[in-house]
Parts: C-alpha cells; sequence; structure tokens
C-alpha cells in the first residue's frame, strides 16, 4: 500500500469514528469501548505524529468514559469528538509541522494545553528526525541508570491495562527474537521479517498510547532499521542481528521496567539506552556476514537486564482471540492450593469409618459421586499450570547463538519436543539451569573449527535440545558432537582439586558425576563465560531443589548428553498408598508398572546379597523397603508380601511391601527446612486420617538401596 493509500484509510477510519462519536452519549459504555479500541488499534498504523497523538488521546479519553474513571464524563466525550475531529482534517506532515498546540479539556472540565503536539516531522525513510522536540520528560542519572519522571499520561494509566500490555508486550518481543534467529540463519525468510516488524509496530502502538515514549520511539527506530531488508535493499546480516536482538533486549527490559511503574516506581532506563539508540540511527555494516571463526569480544555492547521469560504464546490473531483469557498467575496458584485443600478433605471423607458401617452405603455412593467430580476438578486446575517449553527453548537458542560467538565458535542449534508441556512454576525454575548447561556445552562440548576438521567431523558443532514425557515425569535431554568426556583427566582433575584421593578407583559414571562438584572446572582459563567451577554445582542444585536428578552419558571425541528428569508437576500426585510395617508411604502410580504376590519359585539370590524375583522370565532386581528405611516389624518373608514393580520397560526394579492399601490422589509437601532432604524421598503428603506419608522418590530410592547394598 503506497503512503497516499495508506493515508486515505486512516482518513476513512477516522471519519468512521467521527460520525460514531457524534450520535453516542456518555451512556454507551460498551460502543465506546469499542471506539476506544478501534482507535488504539489505528494508533499502531498513523506515521504522523501530531495525528498519532491525537488518535492516542483521544482514545485515553473514550477509555475512561468506558471505565467509568472519567471525572466529567460529557466533557471527556466532548474532548474526544474534538480530537477525533482535529485528527480527521490532520495532513499527512509530508512537509513540517510547526506551532500545533490543540486545546483540550481535561476531566476537571477546564481548558489546558497540550505541549506535546509541537514536532517535527518524520522522515518517509520511517527514523526518526534527530531534531524532534517532543515533551520529554526530565531524567536524572544513577550510576549507570537513568531514573525518568514518569509523564503524567503514564501514571494516569489504569494498573491493568499497563499489565495487559507488559504480557502482550513480551509475547510479541517473543515472537520477534524466534523470528530474528530464523532470519540469522535465512536471510531471505519472508514471514520471519513481517514477524519482526508486527512485534516492533504493535509494541511502538500501545506504547505510545499509555504514554510510554522512551519504548514507543525504541521500538520505532528498530522497526527503521529493518526497512531497507523490507524491501530488499539490504541482505540481513549479523549487523542487523546484532542490533535488532539488543533492541528486544532493552524493549524487553524496559517493558519489565513500565510493569514496576505501575505500582508507584519511577521508570529507569538502562546506561545502554542511549548507545543503543544512536547506533540504530547509525548502524555500522547491517549487511555484513559473519567471518569464519571470528572471536568476537563480548564486551561488544553493554549487557540489558533480562526480563523473566513469559509463557509463550503466540499473539492472538482477531480470528481466536475470543477463545483466550489471561488469569494472573497468583490466581492459579490459590485455585491450585484449595483444590489441594479439597482433595485432602475429600481423602479424609472417605476413609470415615461411618460409610462402611450399614448405614453409610447411600452416603458411600455419594461420596464416590464426589470424589470422582473433585477428581476432574484436579486434572483441570493441573491442566491449566502446563505450559509448553517452547519459550524455554527459544530462550536456548539466544544463549547458544549469544555464547558461540563470545567464543568464536559455529554452532547450529537443533529442537524437538517444543511442545512438551509442564508446570509453570517448573519452567522458570528450570530456565536457570539448562543456561549453565548450554554455555557449558558450547564452551567446553564443542571443539573449535580446525580441531573439528583435523578429527574428521565438520567445522560447525551441533547442540541439541530435547524433550519428552516419561511417566509421570518430564525427561530434557541436551545433547552435542563435540569432544565428550574422558574419564581419566577427570578423575586426574579431581585428584589436582583435592576432591579425590590419589588412587581411588572410579566407575565411568561416578567419574562424569564430578563435574557436578563445587570448584570443579576443566578449564584451563577463567574467561566471562566458563572456568570458575560454580555453573554445573548450581545445575545439580536446582534440579535435585525440583526433586530431579541429571545423568550423563558421553563417549570420548563423540559428544555428550546430559539427561535431565523433573516431575510433570509438584502440585498433586496420583499415588499407591502402600504399607510397611507401621509406617505407610505413597508410591506415584506414574511409575508403578505392575503388582504381584511372589511365590517361592520367583525368588532368587544372588551371591547371598542381591536379591531378585523373576517375572515372566525376566529377573528383577528386588530392594526391601523397611529394610532400606530402617522401618520395624516390616514382612520377611516375600511371600507374605507384596512386590511392586517400578521403572521404565527395560530398566525395572521391584519393592517389597507388607500391603497395598489402594490408590489415593494426595497433595504434594515439602518436607521443610528443618528435616531438610531425604534420600528416597521426594515430599509428604496429609493422608486421610490426619497422618502424615512420606511419597517415595523411585529413582532416588532404588540407587539409596544399590549404594547400601
Amino acid at each position: 500500500m503506497t503512503k497516499d493509500a495508506s493515508q486515505d484509510a486512516i482518513s476513512a477510519v477516522l471519519d468512521d469514528v467521527a460520525a460514531t462519536l457524534a450520535c453516542l452519549d456518555g451512556d454507551d459504555a460498551a460502543a465506546i469501548s469499542d471506539l476506544a479500541n478501534r482507535l488504539a488499534l489505528l494508533t499502531g498504523e498513523i506515521e504522523a505524529p501530531a495525528q498519532r497523538e491525537m488518535v492516542a488521546r483521544a482514545g485515553k479519553k473514550l477509555r475512561k468514559v468506558a471505565d467509568g474513571t472519567a471525572k466529567v464524563p460529557s466533557e471527556s466525550l466532548a474532548a474526544a469528538r474534538r480530537l477525533v475531529a482535529a485528527a480527521t482534517g490532520c495532513p499527512a506532515l509530508e512537509g513540517e509541522v510547526s506551532g500545533t498546540v490543540e486545546a483540550e479539556v481535561d476531566d476537571a472540565g477546564a481548558w489546558e494545553p497540550n505541549p506535546g503536539s509541537a514536532t517535527e516531522p518524520e522522515s518517509f525513510d520511517g527514523a526518526p528526525n534527530s531534531s524532534t522536540s517532543s515533551e520529554a520528560p526530565s531524567v536524572s542519572t544513577t550510576g549507570d541508570t537513568a531514573v525518568v519522571e514518569t509523564p503524567a499520561d503514564a501514571l494516569d494509566n489504569d494498573p491493568e491495562l499497563v499489565h495487559e500490555f507488559v504480557s502482550e508486550a513480551h509475547e510479541y518481543l517473543t515472537a520477534a527474537e524466534r523470528a530474528l534467529l530464523v532470519l540469522e540463519a535465512t536471510p531471505d525468510d519472508r514471514p520471519a521479517i513481517d514477524t519482526v516488524f508486527r512485534a516492533f509496530h504493535t509494541v511502538k502502538g500501545v506504547a505510545a498510547v499509555l504514554g510510554f515514549s522512551q519504548i514507543a520511539e525504541l521500538a520505532h527506530r528498530a522497526e527503521s532499521l529493518l526497512i531497507p531488508v523490507r524491501e530488499g535493499k539490504a541482505r540481513f546480516g549479523t549487523g542487523y542481528a546484532n542490533l535488532a536482538l539488543r533492541a528486544v533486549d532493552m524493549i524487553r527490559s524496559l517493558v519489565e521496567r513500565a510493569g514496576v511503574m505501575a505500582q508507584g516506581v519511577p521508570l529507569s532506563i538502562p546506561g545502554g539506552y542511549a548507545p543503543l539508540m544512536a547506533a540504530l540511527d547509525a548502524p555500522v555494516g547491517p549487511d555484513e556476514a559473519p567471518t569464519p571463526g571470528a572471536r568476537v569480544d563480548p564486551n561488544e555492547h553493554e549487557p540489558v537486564e533480562k526480563a523473566p521469560a513469559p509463557a509463550d504464546a503466540p499473539p492472538g490473531a482477531a480470528s481466536t482471540a475470543e477463545t483466550w483469557v489471561r488469569v494472573r498467575t497468583d490466581r492459579l496458584d490459590q485455585l491450585m492450593d484449595i483444590v489441594g485443600e479439597l482433595v485432602i478433605a475429600q481423602a479424609m471423607l472417605s476413609s470415615d469409618g461411618l460409610l462402611a458401617s450399614e448405614h453409610g452405603r447411600e452416603l458411600s455412593r455419594k461420596v464416590a459421586l464426589a470424589g470422582k467430580t473433585v477428581r476432574e476438578l484436579h486434572d483441570l486446575s493441573l491442566a491449566l499450570r502446563m505450559v509448553p517449553l517452547r519459550g524455554t527453548f527459544q530462550k536456548m537458542a539466544r544463549v547458544v547463538r549469544d555464547t558461540a560467538r563470545r567464543v568464536g565458535r559455529h554452532v547450529e542449534f537443533t529442537t524437538d519436543g517444543e511442545e512438551t508441556e509442564i508446570d509453570r512454576k517448573l519452567v522458570d525454575a528450570l530456565a536457570d539451569p539448562l543456561v549453565h548447561m548450554v554455555r557449558n556445552a558450547v564452551d567446553h562440548g564443542i571443539e573449535p573449527a580446525d580441531d573439528r576438521v583435523a578429527s574428521g567431523k565438520p567445522a560447525g558443532g551441533t547442540v541439541r535440545m530435547r524433550a519428552y514425557h516419561a511417566g509421570g515425569n518430564v525427561m530434557v535431554e541436551l545433547s552435542d558432537d563435540g569432544r565428550g568426556l574422558d574419564k581419566d583427566k577427570l578423575v586426574a582433575r579431581a585428584i589436582e582439586k583435592g576432591l579425590v584421593e590419589p588412587g581411588a578407583t572410579l566407575s565411568e559414571q561416578e567419574a562424569f558425576q564430578l563435574i557436578f562438584e563445587p570448584g570443579f572446572s576443566t578449564a584451563k582459563t577463567v574467561t566471562d563465560v566458563s572456568g570458575r567451577g560454580v555453573g554445573m554445582d548450581v545445575v545439580r542444585r536446582a534440579i535435585e531443589s525440583l526433586s530431579g536428578r541429571v545423568d550423563i552419558a558421553s563417549t570420548p571425541g563423540r559428544g555428550t548428553t546430559f539427561m535431565v528428569r523433573i516431575p510433570l508437576t509438584l502440585a498433586i500426585t496420583d499415588g499407591m498408598l502402600v504399607r510397611v510395617g507401621a509406617e505407610r508411604y505413597i508410591v506415584p502410580t506414574a511409575n508403578i508398572r505392575i503388582t504381584l504376590r511372589p511365590d517361592a519359585s520367583s525368588l532368587k539370590t544372588v551371591s547371598g546379597r542381591g536379591e531378585l524375583v523373576v517375572l515372566r522370565g525376566e529377573a528383577i532386581p528386588m530392594f526391601r523397603l523397611g529394610r532400606v528405611f530402617g522401618v520395624p516389624g516390616a514382612v520377611d518373608d516375600p511371600t507374605q508380601g507384596l512386590v511392586v514393580i517400578v521403572g521404565e520397560e527395560h530398566s525395572c526394579s521391584a519393592l517389597l511391601v507388607d500391603d497395598l492399601l489402594g490408590k489415593q490422589q494426595v497433595v504434594t509437601k515439602s518436607l521443610g527446612g528443618f528435616i531438610g532432604r531425604v534420600p528416597g524421598v521426594s515430599g509428604g503428603a496429609i493422608l486421610g486420617d490426619g497422618r502424615v506419608g512420606l511419597i517415595v522418590d523411585p529413582d532416588a530410592l532404588i540407587a539409596l538401596a544399590r549404594q547400601a547394598a
């Protein structure tokens, strides 16, 4: 669409809005709200500063009338009519707008001048004029951060609107970041270019409506940067990618600050804002291609504080907007807590002795029906907390890209299973350890290009991330095709660090686990990426805090695979309640394959120590739960007890228990800081009779039993 055609379309919309406004009164809140939404969308399409500001102010006036927050609705409605009428007659600003000052009615009915409308024009290439003289908030500087005196327009914003802006901006920025990484690999990907433009354009428009001028200006310049690429006049290369990704990071940081500002905190501008704005005005070599093997200066730009990665969802199109509702996460957490208490209450009711009496049959039927409803409610509330790992995987793609440039590697990042869902709280907690693992894979795992070629490998390395469900757990695998782990070198380094006694004999897995020890590092020099010996230690502690574990498989010269296993959720567990002596334990049903009472012919003993139970011709190691936990009074003869087969198809073990008490849904509770972490136990739960049962972690329990054997 040409510039004239675009202006004609804008004028047509404004004419329609003006005509509708003329027929409305202040009581039709729905119609006024609809007009406010139309003007908000239109603001993002208008390039002329004066016209854009008039439309934005009119939309804000209408929004206040629709929400019932206008002090004098009739005056605000009249002011909106005048602003729309003025914007309808506003020229396309092909020339200069000089000295335009609108008089506007405020909510109290007094006339006040609008000093922000005297603005220099934009140039037609989309770049802002360097001589722009719009209303500028005062700025005070503290260290590397500038504290901006918040404009009155921004202070007047409804906190709910700001919260919605922050949420939507994160989604658009996430989509833009993903598209920029695609563009760096395939510069001619037109849909990716359009995605980036749409993101910057939308954030710019909404930020302008809400009065966040710094965000709007930065988004505008970032949008303008890519105009030559969109028009086919330049090829998207490393220079464009670096600047655009820096802009995404800076906008994300500013958006996060805008959300805090809604709580009364002044808007602060990161120290890298001004240099980035200058770089966007005069980009250096945006069409340069990456130089093979080039070392990138890690200090080439100032870091920007990253905002937390949001649960990723594509910006909703108009056709699907009605199917999405935004819900605050604290309300979801509150819902889950209430459902958890309901599950406990249901368990207590189901175990009431009255139900087993002759007069309790009808009541028992009703309790069973209520239990079915509680279970359905639990499943639904659990599904509400589930989010895909797509956003986390995208964040890792950015980490791979930036780390590879810093250490001078060529690395391709591939993913599988991005749609695997996991509890939202686990997604947030999983991101940091994955960042450490990815940086480790790129820096330590992938060899320099010359070394790879000399060993018969491609010059570029590959890092692959894969996620999938395994029983009641989520598996996240991170693999690389690099140098792999050398057991002898790891042991020698551990001896040098004093972590292992000289002459000690370690298995391959024990040697691999050394990399998780505090202070252990195989890096010869300390850099800003690695070498301090703290990253992998953080990984293990973080994963274990989620009741998970990390396993390693590696072949020297071929690569390494890290396998992270974490539970699907930490909230509610479906478990089998078992008795051992006088104690009761809960075994997650997702880990159970089968239960049986063994006969004497199926029981075997190896070397007088290890016990086996033979099931369908397969010898399965058996461990006595009572012996592992030291429970007195547990069944000694396996034929008098029951065996619970747990694990996966090719890695099963048997747990000997006294009896099965039934299947039960329980709310997982932490054991607390006083008790701390108990080997083989993932948490506790309140049972139907009010007693506490320990939730067994089968994998950790079996590992504990093997160590004790």
